[in-house]
């Protein structure tokens, strides 16, 4: 997998192969404004993760998934590493966390503490 060194040569990267689509997270789903639609962690798969650091504070952290939806939509998440946690269900938790681990061994959760 690439590394890149900014978020916006992930992003830019991403959208040339396709991942072209914004999605938003949300407690139980992850949306996208245009085309309106709804995804639930069962409607969608994880292709790619790449996590980021803030170069003035490490607590700045950035993760960026490409998402594919089972409907043929490529897009991508942009999260605040674990900035929102609290607050998805555990379906969402399970999907992002359990991703972002096979992908990125060594790399601490972003929903450490919840069960």
């Amino acid at each position: 997998m690439t590394n890149f060194g900014t978020l916006s040569d992930a992003l830019d990267d991403l959208r040339r192969r396709g991942f072209v689509y914004d999605f938003n997270l949300h407690s139980h789903c992850i949306r996208c404004r245009e085309p309106e639609v709804e995804l639930s962690p069962d409607d969608f798969e994880i292709t790619e993760v790449h996590r980021f650091e803030g170069a003035s504070n490490p607590d700045d952290n950035e993760v960026v998934y490409a998402i594919t939806g089972k409907n043929g939509l490529k897009g991508v998440l942009i999260d605040a590493y674990g900035a929102y946690s609290d607050a998805l269900s555990a379906e969402m938790i399970h999907k992002l966390r359990v991703r972002h681990r096979d992908i990125s061994p060594g790399v601490p959760p972003m929903t450490e503490g919840i069960p």
